[in-house]
């Protein structure tokens, strides 16, 4: 683990995240009308439980679609979850001073981006392979670790939520709301739970941390519409611009995720003052 860094305050904090991203939008107003969000436009989940039942179900039946495709493709490319590429060449400086050692990453496959990349994550990656999948820049990542704890640290435990649909992040999820002290929404994000008070699950929290903002659209959705910041783990294929604090990383490996909730957490505590003193295997979701 790093040694101590200061927290940032929110004038530092703000200076910072336009220098990392370029992208922090002051103006809600205009993030709603880039995400189509509407504020007028909140589901009453009390008075719709059947059509909420319908979609949770459609909901799950994409998810596990999604899961099945992700897995076809890592084993095509030869990217196992659980048989990773040990790459040597996923950073710019090979002497990086890193929270953990380079090869942790490896090992883990926090490295291992898809076959597809966008603009907005173009700068976040530092090769393709031969095989055609995306390397991540670990050292970028490593970096983005540390700044989006200085960020947490900011803010009452109690006022984080994190919120993750992705199957394998849903235990580190739970995890790291459970180590600092924030709010957890895993599995389906029912729409309304940050913008219709007349919700009985309806919650204020001050910033949201999601797994992919591709399967947490929703919660990204509504955090845009009341002005939260989104701090969002962000692999090749996914587009940022309604991503406040991007954590580039294989947002769809067991193990990536469990490494990358298991450094945000022990830091983010650390930068609270507290003794980080949580294993990895503590974040690893089992089969």
């Amino acid at each position: 683990m790093s040694d101590n860094e200061e927290g940032l305050d929110a004038g530092e904090l703000d200076e910072e995240l336009d220098e990392l991203d370029g992208e922090f939008d002051d103006d809600v107003a205009e993030a709603d009308t880039a995400a189509g969000a509407d504020p007028t436009d909140e589901e009453q989940p009390a008075d719709a439980a059947a059509d909420d039942a319908v979609e949770a179900a459609e909901t799950d039946d994409d998810a596990e679609a999604a899961e099945a495709d992700d897995a076809a493709r890592a084993a095509e490319a030869g990217a196992t979850d659980d048989d990773p590429v040990l790459d040597e060449d996923v950073m710019p400086d090979d002497e990086a001073d890193l929270l953990i050692p380079v090869e942790d990453y490896l090992a883990a496959g926090v490295h291992i981006g898809t076959q597809q990349k966008t603009k907005s994550m173009e700068r976040f990656i530092h090769r393709v392979r031969t095989d055609g999948l995306y390397v991540l820049d670990v050292s970028t990542t490593d970096e983005r670790i540390r700044t989006a704890a200085s960020f947490l640290a900011n803010y009452q435990p109690e006022q984080l939520l994190v919120a993750s649909s992705r199957q394998y992040g849903r235990f580190p999820a739970e995890k790291f709301a459970d180590v600092v002290g924030a709010r957890a929404r895993t599995g389906r994000f029912i729409p309304g739970t940050l913008t219709n008070p007349d919700y009985e699950g309806y919650i204020e929290p001050d910033v949201v941390v999601v797994t992919d903002p591709i399967g947490d659209s929703q919660a990204v959705k509504e955090a845009i519409t009341v002005g939260i910041p989104v701090i969002a783990m962000c692999d090749s294929n996914n587009t940022t611009s309604n991503v406040d604090l991007v954590v580039p990383t294989n947002n769809k490996g067991r193990r990536a995720l469990s490494v990358v909730y298991w450094l945000l957490a022990n830091e983010t505590l650390d930068r609270r003052g507290a003794e980080p003193g949580y294993a990895l295997e503590d974040f690893e979701t089992e089969l």
